[in-house]
């Protein structure tokens, strides 16, 4: 969309670690926008990470070709979920979180590059120093990484019904709010329509 009508003129890589990329959700929030659903996803490069090696290995390719064309956005859809499988137990986290900062510095460094906005997902734990009757009973993957790679770190957890609500949780510009949402077939609408 161009940015007159709230678009960043230019192309998404999406870096799927999770399987969880939907094509129809796409198409179905494109239409809404009043745009051609296959020139959205033609617009979109869509990866498969495998491992965390091939994770890493996924951001030379998107190099290659963010130099070819106009990127706006990456997306990698979780940052973190191949990163604990592939490094298991208190034995590996000191080369876990090592591999995790390589992976989002390399990131950083691309997106400034090419002047490209990146959104990135976690996922959550328990947390168990917090008390079970805790406000917070989770806690982010990766720590103090994840946190120092982030500008703004966004919680987002089911609200009533078909709500959600999203949490400023850390950011440099924006004060601690809440925000309700809805997602319907359309995509993010608001909670009152």
């Amino acid at each position: 969309m161009p940015v007159t009508e709230g678009g960043a003129e230019g192309k998404a890589i999406y870096i799927d670690t999770e399987g969880s990329f939907r094509p129809k959700r796409l198409e179905q929030i494109a239409e809404r926008f009043g745009l051609d659903p296959a020139v959205a996803l033609e617009n979109v490069a869509y990866a498969r990470a495998q491992n965390s090696e091939h994770q890493m290995e996924l951001l030379k390719t998107a190099a290659a070709i963010m130099s070819q064309d106009r990127y706006a956005l990456i997306v990698v859809d979780s940052a973190t979920a191949l990163f604990r499988t592939d490094y298991m137990g208190r034995g590996e986290l000191s080369e876990r979180q090592m591999q995790m900062a390589q992976f989002l510095r390399q990131l950083t460094r691309l997106c400034e590059e090419y002047g490209v906005a990146c959104v990135i997902t976690n996922q959550v734990v328990a947390n168990p120093d917090g008390m079970s009757f805790a406000k917070d009973s989770t806690k982010p993957i990766g720590g103090n990484i994840i946190a120092h790679a982030s500008t703004t770190r966004l919680r987002l957890r089911k609200g009533r019904g078909e709500n959600r609500i999203c949490s400023v949780y850390d950011s440099p510009t924006l004060a601690e709010a809440d925000a309700q949402f809805a997602i319907g077939p359309a995509g993010v609408c608001d909670s009152t329509e």
